[in-house]
Parts: structure tokens; sequence; C-alpha cells
């Protein structure tokens, strides 16, 4: 009989200096845990292209981080924040988070950066927990000229000229993300020329992180949450890639969580489907995964979806394991932290 967990287990103590406020001075520098094995093996990322076969593919997210943070001000006087989570194609509207003393009502203004103006439009979102905003201008010109980086809330310092940089993948291209996906960090462009000079193939698909990828998990039964919706779309040639990937006996490679959760979400009828849709999957130990067979990961927060996730794929216990060994041996977690390889064992 399978395992019931509760979100507790996935609960576990991180001492305060172990979260990373700034990424390693070179991408490619942070340190590998090679979880494949039962037994954990200390590594520098640039090691990779060793670890893998020339018949693997790696599967990477291509979204761009938006500088979605806002500051700005009521026709009160009133402080606001804003936190762009979705940008409407074709509009100048978009879906934001908003912390003020008192929140602004349908048709009130709000002057951000004190160079643009953006009216609310109502509430949206799920549980209404939104609000729909009409920006004066093209949104994603303004942001990149008046926002500031989303960084994540346990990054405890203002963006600056290096988050601009670092909090980026290198091979970044469609903006719409508010949060990074952190696994991609780690590559250079060093690291991805000796990927290819050893035959390893490369694809990508386009998923939005949102900032529901930082909220806890309220509830203690995991049956009962509900997950946010993202935008995600599988080119087809990516899923020619994984076709040719499986032909040649090589192994699909996620790198970040946020790759896997497109692939699989587009599996979810069967059989790997090209296209554009939302997903709000749930990743939980006992899914059964269709497409990928290995992930690059960063550290996850305790009792966090993403635990559940590479739980998920390499097991429980095994995970726990590597966790612990990870904090004895000083690992940097999340965002800029350090990564880890994990074998599907499920």
């Amino acid at each position: 009989m399978s395992r019931l967990f509760s979100v507790s287990d996935f609960d576990f103590a991180l001492p305060d200096e172990l979260i990373a406020q700034h990424p390693a001075a070179e991408r490619s520098a942070s340190r590998l845990l090679d979880g494949r094995a039962v037994e954990p093996v200390d590594r520098v990322f640039r090691e990779l292209p060793e670890l893998l076969d020339p018949k693997d593919l790696l599967v990477f997210n291509n979204t761009r981080v938006i500088k979605a943070r806002l500051y700005g001000a009521k026709a009160s006087g009133g402080a606001v924040e804003a936190l762009v989570e979705r940008v409407l194609p074709g509009t100048q509207e978009v879906w934001a988070h908003m912390r003020a003393s008192k929140s602004p009502k349908p048709g009130a203004m709000v002057r951000f950066a004190d160079a643009f103006d953006a009216e609310v439009l109502g509430r949206c979102g799920p549980d209404n927990g939104l609000f729909h905003l009409r920006l004066s201008g093209e949104p994603f010109d303004l942001l990149e000229r008046h926002g500031h980086v989303p960084l994540p809330p346990y990054i405890a310092h203002d963006d600056s000229a290096d988050d601009v940089r670092r909090y980026q993948t290198v091979f970044a291209r469609e903006p719409g993300a508010v949060a990074a996906p952190t696994a991609a960090l780690h590559f250079d462009e060093a690291l991805l020329e000796r990927l290819a000079a050893r035959g390893v193939q490369t694809a990508h698909v386009t998923l939005h992180v949102g900032a529901g990828t930082f909220q806890p998990v309220r509830v203690e039964t995991l049956a009962e949450h509900k997950m946010h919706s993202e935008w995600f779309q599988v080119p087809e040639e990516t899923v020619a890639a994984i076709e040719r990937c499986r032909a040649a006996g090589g192994r699909v490679t996620a790198v970040g969580t946020t790759t896997l959760r497109a692939l699989e979400s587009a599996a979810l009828g069967g059989a790997l489907q090209a296209g554009a849709r939302e997903t709000d999957i749930f990743i939980t130990p006992g899914f059964q995964f269709q497409v990928v067979d290995r992930l690059i990961t960063n550290f996850h927060l305790p009792k966090s979806t993403l635990m559940m996730l590479v739980s998920a794929l390499a097991g429980y216990e095994h995970i726990m394991a590597l966790y612990r060994h990870a904090i004895e041996q000083r690992y940097r977690f999340f965002s800029y932290g350090d990564a880890m390889l994990l074998d599907r064992r499920a």
C-alpha cells in the first residue's frame, strides 16, 4: 500500500545562512549534488557534460523574467506596491498582485514610478486575488523601463544591476515570467558549447513562472491544495526531439521543475502533445511520469509543492536523505543556490 503523505512530511530545518542571497561568482561554478545513486556525490555544475550521454536530450524553459515589481501611489497619496503576474497578449492590460493600506477600487488610478498610470478595472484571477489593470502604454516596455527585478521574498536585498543580469538565463527569450527557472541559471555559454561538443541535444519549452511558485501550502492534506495556474507552450520541434531521443535510447532531462511541469502537463492525455495552454498540475508522490527521465533542479522551500514534486520523481526517502546531506555539507539553497541531479525512480 502506498503511503499517504501530509504537508508536514515535507518539512525540514534549514539554517538561515544557507539561503543564498547572491549567485555564485560564475554560473557553472555552483555546486552540483549528484543524487542519481543511493549515495550522494558532491560535484561542481560544470562537470555536467561528463554525466550525460551523447544520446540524451536537455530540455530548457526559455521564458524571460520581466521587471514585474512596481512602486507607486494612489491619487490619495497612499503607497502601492504591485507585482505583475501576467500581461494579457495584444492589450495594455495586466493582472497584478497589489499591496496598499487600502485596496484601490474599480475606476481608481494609480501612478507608478512617477512615470505612467494604471486604471483599476476590477478584481480577477483565482479567488479574485489579483487586480485587473489597464496601463497607459505597452506593458513590457513600461516594465522594462520602470520596473524592478522581482526577486523572491527570501532574498533580503533590493534588486541591483547584477540581479538584472544574473536572475535571468543566458538563453531567456520569451518575456512573461515573474520568477526565474532557477535550475537553468547555472548554464553559461561555455557549458552549453561543451554539451553540444559532447553531442547532447537540446530543446525548449516556454512556461511563464508565476508568483504562486513561492506560495506556501496552507492545508495539511495534499488533496485539498489548489495549485496556481501558469501558461506554457511545447513546440512541435520539442516533441520531435523527444521522440528522436527515445528512439536512440537516450534520456530526457528536464532542466528545472518548470520544464518538467510543462512536459508532463502536455502528456496528461497519454501521448505528448505540442501546443499552448494553461496548467495547474500538482505532482505528488504516486504521480505517473510520462516524459521526464532525469531532472536538474535547485533546492526547494520546506513544505513546498516543489518538494513534493521532486519526491514524486526520485522517491521521498531518497530526497529527504539528499537534503540532510546538502545541509550537512553546507550547500546553498533556493533561487541563487546550488543544484542537484536526480533520476526518476517512480
